[in-house]
């Protein structure tokens, strides 16, 4: 397979797993209750517009803030994959008194960027996965073409995030409570997956950085 396909695949797949639009479908209608459908569109495209600059800010400026700090990229791996462990072990076993959903508020509170934009969709785990799976682009010899697959997986995901919201009454009612609750488990698990991933491709680099580790054999 291309290498840029798995590129816009990883990066795709991992964004929608972190953002889960499933378990944010709940939280986006029981915000906008009793909101008619075209209030329920508007949202979604403004929340998801801020998200997705948010995603591109730490594309473009992320990695040149950690070098500016003299922040080891191998250290946000680690910590991102930390990030994105904690993540997936409360997908997949939630906490009982864990609630995402904040008081709505009354009158006509924009919630678009607060609490949907921030940090329902881009929180933690998005800003470790932008950050943390384009920190290799600097080592591509097509450093241009790979940023373009990796701002096309973002605005692709983004758009499935906004397919989700706006269809949302419908896929609760095709899939029901305990649907979302069995997908966020499973999502959960994968997400719990990448983040050790990360944190040994994190911890092996750092290693041989400093020379411990040379060709998968400790000095």
């Amino acid at each position: 397979m291309n290498a840029h396909i798995t590129q816009f695949l990883g990066m795709f797949t991992t964004l929608l797993a972190i953002i889960n639009p499933l378990e944010a479908i709940p939280v986006f209608l029981g915000l906008l209750q009793g909101k008619s459908d075209a209030e329920h569109r508007q949202v979604a495209r403004k929340a998801c517009f801020y998200a997705l600059l948010l995603m591109f800010f730490f594309l473009i400026f992320g990695n040149l803030l950690l070098r500016l700090f003299e922040v080891p990229l191998s250290m946000i791996r680690v910590v991102g994959g930390v990030i994105l462990m904690r993540i997936g072990f409360e997908l997949f076993a939630p906490s009982p008194a864990s609630n995402l959903v904040p008081s709505a508020g009354k009158g006509d509170q924009d919630v678009s960027f607060i609490p949907l934009a921030m940090p329902i969709m881009f929180g933690p785990g998005a800003i470790a996965t932008v950050i943390g799976l384009t920190s290799t682009i600097k080592d591509s010899d097509r450093a241009v073409i790979s940023f373009a697959v990796v701002a096309l997986a973002i605005c692709a995901t983004m758009l499935t995030v906004y397919l989700s919201l706006v269809y949302a009454k419908n896929i609760l009612k095709k899939i029901g409570p305990q649907g979302i609750d069995a997908a966020t488990r499973i999502v959960g698990f994968f997400v719990s997956a990448m983040g050790v991933g990360l944190i040994f491709h994190g911890t092996v680099e750092f290693l041989q950085s400093y020379g411990v580790l040379l060709n998968g054999v400790v000095k």
